[in-house]
């Protein structure tokens, strides 16, 4: 493990702590670049929004839902595209921001017990900076979302940082603040100590 390259764990969360967060040009590429958005992505967590559809999918129990039993393996499939920011540093770099519980992932299952789909993000105090989603399965993505919305809910997080606005997230309630206002609600958040608890 001595020769594995990191980014320390204390340099991440300084960098989230401001706003600012990695990204790599490739999944081959070895170094990343620090970014910021001057139009931020962001989850209201108290204006989160769950369709009917997805609402009775929760309902059937097709799928079961775990947190971080295996983060690295979602790390892993979320790179695992035609084209990706993540690469071999950002996984071992997470991992072990995962093992210092900085990092969380929502795993879901289904009935034959296979990770099907997923997400992962960074935990600084009561804010969650999503990094990156995955499914095997359809609709799976959309079950993590709404089981990650459940537990900043409950566990009175004041930030979801999704980083940027997609039209898929806008589905969700996502919305893009200027930079003003999002260095106020992460300010804000910073000030709060919470736990991710599923």
């Amino acid at each position: 493990m001595d020769d594995v390259k990191i980014i320390s764990p204390e340099a991440l969360l300084e960098a989230y702590s401001q706003g600012i967060f990695p990204m790599a040009d490739s999944r081959e590429d070895e170094n990343v670049e620090w970014f910021t958005a001057s139009q931020r992505g962001v989850i209201p967590i108290d204006g989160f929004h769950a369709s009917k559809n997805l609402l009775q999918l929760i309902r059937q129990k097709k799928f079961h839902v775990k947190i971080d039993t295996q983060f690295r393996a979602v790390v892993e499939a979320c790179a695992q595209r035609e084209s990706t920011w993540i690469n071999d540093l950002i996984i071992n770099s997470y991992d072990i921001l995962n093992q210092m519980a900085h990092a969380h992932s929502v795993e879901v299952y289904d009935a034959k017990n296979e990770l099907v789909g997923g997400l992962y993000g960074v935990h600084v105090k009561a804010a969650f900076f999503g990094e990156s989603m995955f499914k095997t399965k359809s609709e799976a993505d959309k079950v993590a979302l709404y089981y990650c919305h459940q537990i900043l809910l409950n566990n009175k997080f004041l930030l979801w940082d999704t980083q940027f606005y997609t039209d898929h997230l806008g589905r969700f309630g996502c919305t893009e603040v200027d930079a003003a206002d999002y260095e106020k609600l992460l300010q804000k958040a910073l000030k709060k100590e919470t736990e991710f608890l599923l």
